[in-house]
């Protein structure tokens, strides 16, 4: 069986009568052309050039041959401006869950902008903090916050580290300076809370014997960034969204062992449906600018 670049070989030689024509129309050495040439004529049991001091001129079965591979070539270019179309015009819904926090801070302007550049893509947003089963088909895509993602079939990419440490805002700085260490943190009221991000909080909190200093606690990490935003008081939040509030103050450096990271996570059977991977790569491009950017 012969390789379809063994095909474009022969179209190239024959066409300009040369190997050393055809490297150069290929972007390959002339060694390349003349191997995949001698690969093709054992493939196919066929004699297809005249190897002359002048050139390669075809043999008679060569011209006959020349024909067929044509339109091989031809049905490949078609194919080719397909794939590229659909996934130009690839349309419909696709839905994509992650927290609520980052739904209402980064990804606003980043889906406004994809809805601009491709406005054939509907998306539907899962603001849940409940971690949703791609595999089980509750959505198409992840933004999900985790050391390491678990599930079956999960394929993706870890955008930036993610770190949670201590913020206030510059407000309550102002008024009651930034605690640096521990002993300062346990003369601040903390705001707990925000979802599934109290069980790791907690622990946090308890690890340094903290727990009494919550004075608060809401529902979700949205509430958590307004109560801090407000200046109630101390919260604990991801560095991906905090570091870029520009009202906000990083008080301690996040822990060293803490590797956690922002993914974007597909299911393996949808990584290659066009409207999904249209969003997996526009998304992609446009959260890694941001960890680059900061």
């Amino acid at each position: 069986m012969y390789d379809w670049n063994d095909l474009k070989a022969f179209l190239a030689v024959a066409e300009t009568g040369s190997t050393l024509a055809a490297a150069q129309t290929l972007r390959v050495s002339q060694t390349t052309v003349a191997r995949r040439i001698a690969a093709l004529e054992a493939a196919t049991g066929l004699n297809l050039f005249e190897r002359r001091q002048a050139g390669y001129a075809l043999t008679p079965v060569g011209e006959a041959m020349l024909a067929s591979a044509q339109a091989v070539r031809d049905a490949a270019d078609r194919f080719d401006e397909a794939a590229g179309a659909t996934s130009r015009d690839a349309g419909g819904t696709v839905s994509l869950t992650t927290m609520e926090i980052f739904a209402v801070t980064v990804l606003p302007p980043i889906l406004r902008d994809l809805r601009a550049e491709h406005p054939a893509i509907r998306i539907q947003l899962d603001t849940s903090d409940d971690q949703r089963d791609l595999a089980a088909g509750a959505a198409d895509i992840a933004i999900r916050n985790s050391k390491q993602p678990t599930g079956a079939g999960l394929v993706g990419r870890r955008i930036a580290d993610n770190p949670w440490t201590v913020y206030c805002s510059r407000d309550y700085a102002d008024r009651h300076g930034i605690p640096h260490t521990r002993d300062e943190l346990a003369a601040h009221p903390f705001i707990g809370g925000g979802g599934y991000v109290w069980e790791p909080y907690q622990a946090w909190l308890r690890q340094y014997d903290l727990e009494g200093s919550v004075v608060m606690k809401y529902d979700t990490g949205t509430g958590l960034l307004a109560g801090v935003r407000s200046g109630m008081g101390l919260t604990i939040l991801p560095g991906f969204i905090a570091d870029r509030e520009p009202d906000l103050i990083r008080c301690i450096p996040p822990r060293s062992d803490d590797t956690t990271g922002l993914w974007l996570l597909t299911h393996e059977r949808l990584r290659h449906v066009p409207r999904v991977r249209l969003v997996l790569d526009f998304l992609a491009k446009e959260l890694m600018k941001l960890a680059r950017d900061h």
